[in-house]
């Protein structure tokens, strides 16, 4: 199985921000713009279907759901699908307790679905995500090629710091070189860390990872997401490129 982080969006928040504090925006544009950008849950009970499948089915039928979902699914139909699709995440995640898999894909979705809603009340969703990347990581920081380090380091890059959220330049810079480190061929670490380069000013820096993202090796049953993935590494070194 392999990973897929929630697509983050550009801009980011280097026009917003000045010596990390607002700079004419208020608080609330700030973590909606960010939280769009993560473009990144409900809890039930395990349902009889969690229960009755193993865990690697049903992380990859999440896997499936969600490129779905973020790639081929109108904007203003994603909120509603991700949120149903939150609830079956934590379903099996429930059901397949102690394991990493599992929450890391319910983190990406929850996200993800953050990213749908936006404002001051998808932050509860982010830091709901967060805590589940880092529960995973506790389990089992190896599991689908570190995705758990590399979903958090986006989370990290993504979100406002301090006094609006949790986020930190410097933390995601090294949870994101962690995920390169266990995964360096990857098309999303690459991706990312290539982007957070971008996004922190540093664009030359990102040409060799989003080069290594665009050719990274196909994953088996994720064409589409790799369809998606390497249209926006593309777009991307185009504008690193101008």
């Amino acid at each position: 199985m392999h990973h897929e982080s929630p697509r983050p969006s550009l801009p980011s928040f280097r026009a917003e921000t000045v010596a990390g504090r607002p700079a004419r925006t208020t608080r609330r544009a700030l973590l909606t713009r960010g939280l769009s950008a993560l473009g990144m849950a409900a809890a039930l009970g395990a349902s009889p279907w969690a229960r009755a499948a193993g865990a690697d089915d049903a992380v990859a039928e999440l896997q499936h759901d969600w490129e779905v979902i973020r790639y081929q699914t109108p904007a203003a139909e994603r909120e509603k699908r991700f949120e149903a699709l939150a609830a079956k995440a934590h379903g099996i995640s429930e059901a397949h307790p102690n394991q990493a898999a599992p929450l890391v894909w319910e983190g990406i979705v929850v996200s993800s679905l953050a990213g749908e809603k936006g404002g001051l009340g998808a932050l509860g969703l982010v830091k709901q995500a967060r805590t589940l990347y880092e529960n995973a990581i506790r389990i089992d920081g190896a599991a689908l090629d570190g995705s758990a380090y590399n979903s958090l380091g986006v989370l990290y890059y993504k979100v406002p710091g301090w006094p609006v959220a949790f986020g930190d330049k410097d933390k995601a810079r090294e949870l994101l070189q962690k995920a390169l480190s266990l995964n360096p061929r990857g098309i999303d670490p690459n991706f990312f860390y290539g982007e957070y380069l971008v996004e922190t000013k540093r664009p030359d820096e990102a040409v060799p990872y989003l080069e290594k993202a665009v050719n990274a090796p196909p994953r088996p049953g994720r064409q589409i997401a790799d369809a998606g993935r390497r249209e926006e590494a593309r777009a991307l070194l185009d504008k690193v490129r101008r």
